[in-house]
């Protein structure tokens, strides 16, 4: 396992410039260890939902967590407006750095990461391999 340190700049979308960073580092497997920072828009889905419910406005990124790899992101997010109200969810593309976002990546060098469908749940899931 290795670690990848990050600081996304203003104007960075937060999936994206995660997924661009695993692959410009050459991973197919990562998590989340930590990540704050803040937004100035912000796509979120909440449980059981399926639209994307979007805030625009200085927001607070509390707390990040997911996996990263070869299927794409999967995180989720806890987030504070200006007035200090707390929510969070399911992070959607979209979600626009304001000043900095730091996060920190724990990269899995063995395994990878993809997502298929789970005839159980419906949804594309996490699926853990080793790399060949």
């Amino acid at each position: 396992m290795k670690t990848l340190p990050l600081r996304l700049n203003p104007g960075a979308d937060l999936r994206a410039a995660l997924s661009t960073a695993l692959s410009a580092f050459h991973g197919e497997a990562a998590f989340v260890v930590s990540g704050i920072g803040s937004l100035c828009e912000a796509r979120i889905r909440f449980a059981g939902r399926e639209d994307v419910h979007c805030v625009v406005g200085d927001l607070e990124l509390l707390s990040l967590s997911g996996t990263l790899g070869a299927g794409g992101p999967h995180l989720h997010a806890s987030l504070a407006d200006a007035d200090g109200r707390v929510f969070g969810g399911h992070v959607a593309p979209g979600c626009i750095v304001r000043t900095t976002a730091e996060i920190l990546l724990a990269v899995l060098d063995e395994l990878r990461f993809t997502r298929e469908h789970d005839a159980a749940t419906g949804y594309a899931e996490l699926v853990v391999r080793p790399l060949s």
